[in-house]
């Protein structure tokens, strides 16, 4: 068959089936992640709500600033700079100040995103990338956890009650004084110390659950990425009740918005069932490796991270046989708008 005499429009990830499938996308992860949101503002009053606008404010001003000096097609309305900037204000403690966000957004929508030639072509998740760099660098900021039902002031100086995330207390092998400050169903419900968004496992699992459900992530990712974190816990538990141990694991920390939010990202993650499967596995595997060893009491992140990193040699190499491949060669700017549906 001649494919040169066919009306196709070529696209970089992510490949969807209508011309605003991309917008629809975005969407649909932000509806998601919206009762996580509500709860962080139950939980620690309006400071996460505030955190989160400036987030998705200075991503969207990031990204029109970048464009317009680079006299490039404007692509904030298609809404993956707001999912990077409330993704960035979950993933940070309540308490992070304004100035760190903001450039947390200026790294995550000009360096990790834009840099590289905007949405479909990042390597890295923008959002988890600067969500790691801030950690790295700025650690005395992004560990400072706020106790549940404390409200943090808007302004000025932060006067919080401190108390250890209950990842931090899994990390010092502290299961007894874990259960002496939170049970199982605070943890499910979120009743914790913890990031804006990171403390209730029970909305995010159901927030991972209606984007399963409505098709707009695989369910391949997080069920290997879960699976293989819950054996792996269980499996090499630090103490005697196993089975606690590895509920401790899976509910706290990053784990399930890296899960469903990060690793599920279709851009940065492979597009053959098989690649997403392994793909997810390694994420389980290097979060609890990092989470046992690493330099951080969270291991999710970068492991996410490092498996982004091999998600594209990884389809390569199932669906070509070869790792090495031609990089694609950049494609024409169309004038006007092409009716013609991304494949």
């Amino acid at each position: 068959m001649n494919y040169s005499k066919l009306n196709l429009t070529g696209s970089s990830a992510t490949h969807i089936r209508t011309a605003s499938g991309t917008r629809q996308m975005m969407a649909a992860v932000l509806t998601a992640l919206l009762p996580a949101l509500g709860f962080a503002v139950y939980n620690f009053g309006p400071r996460p709500a505030v955190n989160a606008l400036v987030s998705i404010a200075g991503c969207c001003v990031c990204e029109l600033l970048f464009r317009l000096a680079r006299r490039q097609d404007m692509t904030v309305g298609d809404l993956s700079a707001a999912v990077t900037g409330l993704l960035l204000a979950l993933s940070c403690p309540v308490t992070v100040p304004y100035w760190l966000l903001l450039l947390g957004d200026l790294i995550a929508i000009v360096v990790v995103k834009q840099l590289f030639g905007g949405i479909g072509r990042n390597l890295l998740n923008p959002a988890l990338a600067a969500q790691t760099l801030l950690a790295l660098l700025w650690r005395g900021e992004m560990t400072l956890w706020t106790a549940p039902h404390t409200a943090v002031p808007l302004w000025g100086a932060v006067d919080a009650a401190a108390m250890p995330a209950p990842l931090e207390l899994l990390r010092a092998n502290d299961l007894a004084g874990l259960r002496e400050l939170y049970s199982l169903p605070e943890l499910l419900v979120g009743l914790t110390s913890g990031a804006a968004g990171e403390v209730s496992a029970l909305l995010l699992m159901a927030g991972g659950l209606f984007l399963i459900g409505r098709r707009t992530i695989s369910w391949r990712i997080p069920a290997a990425f879960l699976g293989t974190a819950a054996i792996l816990t269980f499996v090499f538990a630090w103490g005697n009740d196993r089975t606690e141990w590895m509920l401790c694991q899976l509910l706290s920390g990053g784990l399930l918005l890296a899960a469903f939010f990060m690793a599920a990202d279709p851009v940065t993650s492979p597009i053959s069932p098989a690649g997403q499967l392994l793909y997810g596995a390694g994420c389980g595997f290097l979060t609890v490796l990092l989470r046992y060893y690493g330099p951080l009491a969270e291991g999710a992140g970068c492991a996410v991270l490092l498996m982004n990193l091999l998600a594209r040699p990884l389809d390569a190499y199932l669906l070509t046989g070869h790792i090495d491949r031609p990089a694609l060669p950049e494609l024409p700017k169309m004038a006007g708008k092409s009716k013609t549906k991304h494949l």
